[in-house]
């Protein structure tokens, strides 16, 4: 273990509560679906990298499933723009009323930071929600150059996410 990269940021796991300062924050919760057994569902989705999938992002997972240690390599940008973003799980969901994982970055990622890419099951009222949750900074020149455009890039990906799990295919 003592092998790995480290993260790029101290606040480990902090997507679980609340949000440190001195990042951007987001923090997007949308209706996907409703009934429990659409719940398990989109959770075993996001816990396959369906998100990540589903956009085509995905470069590189150590494993089918979420785990904690896992890498995970995304795609930043389009095509042969795209940058590598090498990222490791934090931690995996498997709550009654929350699935989901967080990974966080790794040297070389565009930014510095961590997400989590979630589904939640209001009980009282059968909805599930698909949550995104983030904090970032840049760490690279050209995302501190982006400035404001990597945020909106930020909250736009967050609704293409999101769409992309309110979409995923029955089996």
């Amino acid at each position: 273990m003592n092998d790995l990269p480290s993260f790029t940021y101290a606040e480990v796991g902090a997507t679980r509560g609340e949000l440190p300062p001195g990042y951007q924050h987001l923090h997007v919760r949308r209706r996907i679906g409703s009934g429990a057994a659409e719940f398990d569902r989109l959770g075993a989705a996001v816990l396959g990298y369906r998100i990540q999938r589903g956009l085509g992002i995905l470069r590189e997972t150590q494993t089918p499933v979420a785990e904690p240690g896992a890498e995970v390599t995304v795609l930043l940008g389009v095509g042969r723009f795209g940058l590598r973003a090498p990222c490791r799980i934090v931690y995996v969901l498997r709550e009654p009323d929350r699935i989901g994982f967080a990974y966080g970055t790794l040297p070389g990622h565009p930014e510095s930071g961590e997400e989590l890419f979630a589904v939640e099951y209001d009980r009282d009222t059968g909805t599930v929600y698909g949550v995104i949750t983030a904090f970032s900074r840049p760490a690279a020149w050209y995302t501190r150059l982006a400035g404001p455009l990597a945020v909106l890039a930020q909250r736009l990906a967050a609704a293409a996410y999101l769409g992309v799990l309110r979409r995923t295919p029955r089996d």
